[in-house]
């Protein structure tokens, strides 16, 4: 074999060795990229709720992620707490409908283990009730109220069972972002 030939082939391995060291390196780099931007904290927190509840892991991580980016001091606009940014009245009417005295100061919603306990007790209650997650994250977002009113319209509810038109663009953002991240939680992670 010639050194020219020889040379040919050497070039021609290290071209293939470049590319496919890209090709690991880009894969790794995106996977890497989406686990930071989707991370799994308070796992231990978020895990055991949601095996006490029956709830899905993926849609309890896309309501934090959604709600605060898993900052366990945020506070809306609207003075919503915590990871999972309950309102001051949700977290009364969850109390309310755990049979607790109500009446706890309202900043223990900064506290992830009560904010993940009251959150996911809600969505349960939610899910309890209007069984699609559709429905669960329009209740979430918009309230139980809404969701009742809307199902009962034709108009929102064509089949009377899921909110397919949601009224409020707002809800609809939330309820697309929320699904949409559940899907990535459950690819990363095999939720």
């Amino acid at each position: 074999m010639s050194k020219h030939v020889r040379k040919t082939i050497f070039e021609l391995f290290l071209l293939l060795l470049a590319v496919f060291g890209g090709i690991f390196a880009s894969r790794y780099g995106f996977e890497q990229y989406y686990r930071s931007a989707y991370p799994m904290k308070y796992s231990d927190l978020i895990d055991q709720a949601c095996a006490e509840k029956g709830l899905d892991r993926a849609l309890v991580y896309a309501v934090v992620r959604t709600e605060s980016g898993f900052d366990p001091k945020a506070v809306s606009g609207v003075g919503a707490r915590g990871l999972m940014q309950l309102m001051p009245d949700a977290f009364e009417w969850v109390q309310m409908r755990r049979g607790e005295a109500s009446g706890l100061d309202h900043d223990l919603l900064f506290d992830p283990a009560v904010n993940i306990d009251y959150g996911t007790t809600m969505l349960k209650l939610l899910q309890d009730e209007f069984s699609k997650p559709e429905n669960v994250l329009c209740a979430y977002h918009a309230g139980w109220g809404s969701v009742k009113k809307w199902l009962a319209n034709s108009d929102y509810a064509p089949d009377g069972k899921t909110v397919t038109n949601i009224p409020y663009q707002d809800t609809a953002a939330y309820v697309a972002k929320v699904t949409k991240t559940m899907g990535i939680y459950r690819k990363l992670y095999d939720l």
